[in-house]
């Protein structure tokens, strides 16, 4: 179709936008979200540090207004809003944000609690050393330029990079489909690695990190991620890293203590931290955590009081890490773009290796750049001699001739350039003393280039001289000078009882739980309370009457088998019937609860099928974690759990259904943590109604319907081996068959 202002094209609309779409998918990935592993940066901050590289903004030099560099970095190499360019100009000041600051700014540029920085009209920048460092030799053919999206002016396309910023100053980016987290790390440290890695190429990541052992923040703070961990991270470029706040223990009078945090995590902002904290006291979320001040001046001193001075620190800490951003994870995420503008993933070895070649193309780029301008000189200088030895010659030709360039080339066999330079010489060079001057220069230049040329044409030298510009850059960033010392430390997380850690997060405070023969569940405030007094739905009660402290978990054992473990602070309220069990965990309509119990670590329960088959097992294996429930006893489908009772003594009595008992040791029964168990009792009909455990001092006895105890004098007439058929139980034994009533 021919349309009135050009060809109109039909093409599917699927077509269009996937194509369309990948064009700014590329773009995205390649000019805004990932950096070059070479020089560590994106794009606008590239085009920041060299539009103030053109305005002369030195370390040495004085400040200019920030809206000077803006207005360069827009109107000349980045076309979009001023606000973004000023942003990521911000950022690149910010000590806070930036391990090694490469913009020394000059006024409000923000802080860590949040606070903005102000507008660019107010606030001035200049590059920083470590600026300078990665824009050294850039004027010396060291790398590419491009036209910028104007076509005025040429921009880089990378910057010479004189130390590994992509590592340390680390990058942050989310592109289409892919995304970059790289955290800083310690120069001096990355400097020391890529020299080892000059030495010996094929370093392993287990060698190099004993050079780079881990990230440095500049907000300082703690990693608490293990050794291994960390390896595997900078073995494959992915994973992350435990960072907490760094803190210590100040003694106050009458023994009290508070906890003073002094470092915060890296990218946490101190305002928003302590509005998270002050939320937990509030909600009652962490009981434990009485106050919290900021007492913080030129340096971060946040104040945390505890609510009683009998709780330990460390559980303290324990509870304030899991719950707050004292403690954060920091990823790690390797994926740069290569020297070919290609998006993928290294791991450290490969990161430091990419920079070392780029410094090795940077370093051949500027000595071939010297040895054509010392060449060049060269010849200037041979035309010199030639006239110093010709003057008079010279002179006259210059004088009488029409064309003196022509002549000159004619008459002496001189170049062009040669030719140029003799009759653009200053009459005051005509000296004898200038004369020796340039031969001393020739002589001074020749084995400059003598040298240079040895270098291009030896490997191992070109890897020498590139170890000493590492160590000159060490020498400017490393450990001794101002902000080159580790900030990050390094330590094992203690290892917490989760309990206890659990325990303080949660209000302690006396509860009864209650759960109704058809399945509903409360917690009442308060011990001591009588079922009689409990109300219900119609034609339900009670079935499971537990006094607990709300910091308790209780286990629900069922007929299935399964054990369900319920945390007392998260049952629902005792007003109304409360909430059917069956919501909080995964049971069956089928399957009835026979159990329920605060769970006690280190007591054991014995657990027993209707087919005579049980086990004692430990209580702490009994402990699931999810709402559906942990397979403590497999039964089969014709049969059900049936007895579930605490391990106390020596001996247990079991008893049938046919009203036989039999009484033995406990030691014949075995303790595991699943299964089927063994055979606790031979039946000809029916199955096991009910099992205790005794201690044999104290003797057997039992509950009877009214709530009395009743003690069998003569036990032991019913002792014998596991797995026997047992003698009728004695008169007086409940017509239940239990040996205490199921239901409270």
């Amino acid at each position: 179709m021919q349309a009135a202002h050009g060809l109109i094209v039909d093409e599917f609309i699927d077509d269009a936008l996937s194509r369309r779409y990948l064009a700014y998918s590329l773009s995205t990935i390649t000019q805004r979200a990932l950096p070059d592993v070479r020089d560590g940066l994106k794009p606008v901050h590239r085009r920041i540090l060299y539009a103030m590289l053109e305005l002369k903004l030195d370390p040495q030099s004085g400040f200019k207004k920030c809206a000077r560099v803006v207005g360069d970095v827009i109107g000349r190499f980045h076309p979009h809003g001023d606000q973004a360019v000023y942003d990521a100009l911000v950022r690149l000041a910010q000590d806070f944000a930036q391990r090694y600051p490469l913009v020394d700014g000059q006024g409000n540029f923000g802080n860590v609690d949040g606070d903005s920085a102000a507008a660019m009209r107010y606030t001035e920048s200049r590059l920083t050393v470590a600026a300078r460092l990665l824009l050294e030799g850039i004027g010396e053919d060291t790398v590419d330029f491009r036209a910028t999206y104007s076509g005025e002016d040429d921009e880089p396309v990378v910057l010479p990079a004189g130390f590994p910023n992509l590592l340390a100053n680390g990058a942050n980016g989310i592109a289409v489909g892919m995304a970059t987290a790289i955290p800083p790390h310690n120069a001096g440290e990355l400097l020391d690695a890529a020299a080892h890695l000059v030495k010996h190429p094929g370093a392993s990541i287990q060698t190099l990190m004993k050079y780079v052992p881990g990230p440095d923040f500049p907000t300082g703070g703690v990693i608490v991620e293990p050794e291994d961990s960390r390896a595997q991270s900078y073995a494959t470029g992915r994973g992350g890293f435990r960072l907490r706040a760094r803190w210590e223990k100040e003694d106050l009078p009458r023994g009290q203590w508070q906890i003073v945090v002094t470092e915060i995590p890296y990218q946490v902002q101190k305002a928003r931290l302590i509005e998270r904290l002050a939320a937990l006291i509030e909600t009652r979320k962490l009981p434990l955590l009485g106050d919290v001040r900021d007492e913080s001046a030129g340096d971060i001193r946040l104040v945390l009081e505890p609510r009683s001075r009998t709780v330990d620190p460390d559980v303290f800490m324990e509870s304030l890490f899991a719950l707050s951003d004292l403690e954060t994870r920091v990823p790690l995420n390797l994926n740069v773009l290569n020297a070919e503008g290609v998006p993928g993933v290294m791991n450290l070895r490969q990161a430091l290796q990419a920079w070392l070649d780029h410094r090795r193309v940077v370093l051949q780029r500027r000595t071939r750049a010297r040895l054509d301008k010392i060449a060049s000189r060269l010849e200037v200088l041979a035309g010199y001699m030639t006239a110093y030895l010709n003057l008079d010659e010279v002179i006259r030709i210059i004088r009488y001739e029409d064309h003196p360039k022509a002549e000159l080339i004619k008459a002496f066999r001189l170049t062009d350039n040669q030719a140029e330079a003799i009759l653009n010489m200053r009459l005051r060079a005509l000296r004898k003393l200038e004369e020796m001057e340039l031969r001393s220069e020739e002589e001074r230049l020749r084995a400059e280039q003598d040298e240079l040329q040895a270098m291009m044409a030896d490997e191992q030298a070109q890897w020498r001289a590139i170890a000493a510009q590492i160590a000159e850059a060490k020498a400017l960033l490393g450990p001794r000078t101002p902000g080159g010392a580790r900030r990050t430390g390094f330590a094992e997380a203690a290892p917490q009882d989760r309990s206890a850690v659990l325990e303080a997060m949660v209000v302690k405070e006396p509860l009864t739980v209650v759960l109704s023969q058809k399945g509903w569940v409360r917690a009442l405030k308060g011990h001591g309370i009588d079922a009689a007094d409990l109300r219900f739905k119609e034609g339900d009660a009670a079935a499971f009457v537990v006094p607990v402290q709300s910091t308790d978990r209780l286990i629900l054992f069922a007929s299935n088998g399964k054990a369900y473990t319920l945390p007392c602070d998260k049952l629902p309220g005792g007003r109304g019937a409360g909430d059917p069990i069956r919501l909080l965990i995964d049971l069956d309509e089928s399957h009835t609860p026979i159990a329920l119990f605060v769970h006690e670590p280190g007591a054991r329960m014995l657990v027993a099928a209707t087919t005579g088959h049980g086990f004692i097992v430990p209580q702490d294996a009994m402990s699931a974690l999810k709402k559906g429930g942990k397979q403590v006893l497999n039964v089969s489908a014709a049969a059900e759990a049936c007895v579930c009772t605490p391990v106390r003594g020596d001996h247990a009595a079991v008893i049938g259904e046919n009203r036989k008992m039999l009484c033995y040791p406990l030691d014949e029964i075995n303790e595991m943590s699943r299964g089927k168990g063994v055979k606790l009792q031979s039946y000809r009909d029916g199955g096991l109604a009910d099992a205790t455990t005794f201690a044999a001092e104290e003797g057997l006895s039992w509950t009877d319907p009214g709530g009395r105890t009743i003690a069998c004098k003569d036990w032991r007439q019913w002792l014998g081996k596991r797995a026997q058929a047992g003698r009728m139980a004695p008169r007086g034994f409940p017509r239940s068959g239990l040996f205490a009533p199921r239901q409270c």
